[in-house]
Parts: C-alpha cells; sequence; structure tokens
C-alpha cells in the first residue's frame, strides 16, 4: 500500500498540497505584502526542495495582427529551504516583501496575482495562484491628479510588449492613455500617453507621447506618417508635486 501511495503522489494524487493565505489582498506600490504559506502533507512523506513565491502579471502581444494576452513574472522569491513534510503534518512559512515599484496596478483587463510553488523530487509540483489588486502610490497619483485637473480624461490603461529601446527591468510597460475633454488642451491634441518609470516611492521618470490633432492638409499627412507623435522623458520628484500640474500644463503646451 505504501508503494502504491507513492506511485500516487508522485502523479499529484495524495500528495502533498500548498495553500498562500495573504494578510492583505489590496496594496500600494511599495507597500509590504505579508502572508502565510501552508503546506500540507499526503498520503505519503515526500521531500520538498523549496518553496518559491513568483509575482506574476498579464501583459499583449501583437502577433500576427491579433493581440495575445501572456504572462510575465515581475519578481520571484524562495522562502523555505529543502525539507521533509510528513503524511498528514501541516507547516506554515510565514513571508513578508516588498511589492515592486515597477509592478502594473490593476487597472483594465491587467491581472496580478502572487503564485506558490513546491519542489517536490519525482512528483508533479502543487501550486496555488492568489490575485492582488495593486493601486497606484503617491506619486503616480499626483500625476493622475494632475492630468485630471488640466480637463484629461484617463481613457485607457494597458499592458504591452515593450520594443528593447523602452523596456527596462520587464518584457512589457504599462501604457496610461489620457484624453482632453474640457481644458486649453480639448481640441489641440488627439490624446497623451504616458509610462512610468518608478526609481524610488520618491522619484519616478516619465515617458510621455503627445499625439497633435491633425490640422489641415499637412497635419493629415503628418498623423499618417505619425510625424504628429512626441516623445518626452522627465524626471519627478516629490518635491515637484506641488508645482507638478504647472510644470506638466508647460510641457504638454510646449508639444501641443
Amino acid at each position: 500500500m505504501g508503494l502504491f501511495n507513492k506511485v500516487l503522489a508522485s502523479i499529484g494524487i495524495g500528495s502533498a498540497k500548498v495553500d498562500t493565505k495573504l494578510h492583505e489582498s489590496q496594496l500600494s506600490l511599495g507597500e509590504r505584502i505579508t502572508g502565510v504559506v501552508e503546506v500540507t502533507g499526503g498520503n505519503v512523506d515526500q521531500e520538498i526542495d523549496d518553496i518559491y513565491l513568483s509575482l506574476c502579471a498579464t501583459y499583449t502581444k501583437e502577433v500576427d495582427d491579433r493581440k495575445v494576452t501572456k504572462q510575465a513574472i515581475i519578481e520571484k522569491w524562495k522562502i523555505a529551504q529543502s525539507f521533509v513534510i510528513r503524511a498528514g503534518e501541516k507547516k506554515e512559512f510565514p513571508f513578508s516583501f516588498s511589492l515592486p515599484l515597477d509592478t502594473p496596478i490593476t487597472v483594465g483587463k491587467t491581472r496580478v496575482w502572487l503564485h506558490t510553488g513546491l519542489d517536490i523530487k519525482n512528483a508533479v509540483d502543487p501550486t496555488d495562484e492568489d490575485y492582488i489588486r495593486v493601486q497606484p502610490n503617491r506619486m503616480m497619483n499626483e500625476v493622475f491628479r494632475a492630468m485630471e485637473n488640466l480637463g484629461f480624461r484617463l481613457k485607457e490603461a494597458e499592458c504591452k510588449e515593450a520594443a528593447y529601446y523602452v523596456r527596462k527591468n520587464l518584457p512589457f510597460v504599462q501604457e496610461f492613455e489620457f484624453v482632453p475633454t474640457s481644458g486649453e488642451f480639448r481640441g489641440k491634441l488627439d490624446e497623451v500617453e504616458m509610462i512610468f518609470f518608478p526609481h524610488t516611492p520618491q522619484e519616478c521618470e516619465l515617458l510621455i507621447q503627445v499625439d497633435r490633432r491633425a490640422r489641415g492638409l499637412a497635419g493629415l499627412f503628418a498623423e499618417v506618417l505619425d510625424l504628429d507623435e512626441t516623445f518626452v522623458r522627465v524626471t519627478i520628484h516629490e518635491q515637484h508635486i506641488q508645482t507638478l500640474q504647472t510644470d506638466l500644463a508647460a510641457l504638454i503646451r510646449r508639444y501641443a
């Protein structure tokens, strides 16, 4: 019976199980994510090589003129060394780490989750997935507030595969598309797109794309050739928050 149980456990029947319990499932960028990984033994003793947690997110990729959904690992942590879980035994492994600043926020179709995996020799590895709601940090919120005060509305936010000259640590970037619905830029711009590259909680690099509205025949040709789009890189610090709205207005006005 013992040998038969080992055979079943090797294909995932009656083997150890893993369950991750998060203390909070809604966090802002940079906040600590804490919880505990519970490992419960199955019908036989099993050797666990390690326990790892992977922070994952979805993004879109263009393949043959159609969008497909891909997955990327933002960061991975090992939280336990090799150990043996006895049949029916339960072990708990607490964890705590900071949510990386380049984690996408969960707006639109973007999904972020914590994947827990056990590495078990000669057996199917048990896994668990726990979804997280990621909120912007203070710097991002201040940019969103400034854009809203300037008459822009957030139309779309999407994680997309990034070109090599744009990407940083991840294969994708999260683009935020703002359209002017009131104020001085209404009628002058089609949209403003932003990509955030946080350096620290107090400093963030912005890649801003200003898409001017086509005016007349020359403007239409410029739009067809994508000459109406201007890319600007700017770094903002926490001390800029008080003048952020004025600074963004001046920057957008310069390229409008």
